[in-house]
């Protein structure tokens, strides 16, 4: 059967310059305390979040992975909602600012996995497809 409604607007998280050179900065310092005071100074950016969850689940720590990517996936959420979002349709991966909460998507599926909770690592696989297929191809190659 063929849906007759049109699919909702993409939706685009707005831009963040200051936390994006803060986080920039850690990057550039490497350091584990750099991005841990970048998600302090702005804990509503998922990017931050995303980029603590990937060091962990690197470094073997499966729990604090997923709770760094729990913590951005719901700050995402929270900024998705203010952005029009109404719990479903395309949250492109090509929009910069989308991708700390793909990120913490993708991480928060992964680390679930890992953990033994079958269920909400393929839910969160299921919803970053449904946000746009090719966030999942992206970071599954990266």
């Amino acid at each position: 059967m063929q849906n007759l409604l049109p699919e909702p607007p993409a939706t685009l998280l707005p831009e963040n310059v200051e936390a994006d050179a803060a986080l920039g900065a850690a990057e550039q310092s490497g350091g584990e305390e750099a991005y841990a005071e970048a998600a302090a100074r702005f804990p509503t950016h998922s990017a931050a979040w995303a980029a603590l969850a990937t060091r962990a689940l690197d470094a073997g720590q499966v729990v604090a992975a997923y709770a760094y990517a729990r913590t951005g996936y719901h700050r995402g959420l929270d900024q998705l909602r203010r952005s029009g979002w109404k719990g479903h349709g395309p949250v492109p991966w090509s929009h910069r600012p989308n991708r700390g909460f793909l990120r913490c998507l993708y991480v928060l599926s992964r680390a679930a996995g890992e953990i033994g909770e079958a269920d909400e690592a393929a839910r969160c696989a299921q919803f970053l497809r449904d946000c746009d297929p090719a966030a999942g191809d992206a970071l599954a190659g990266s």
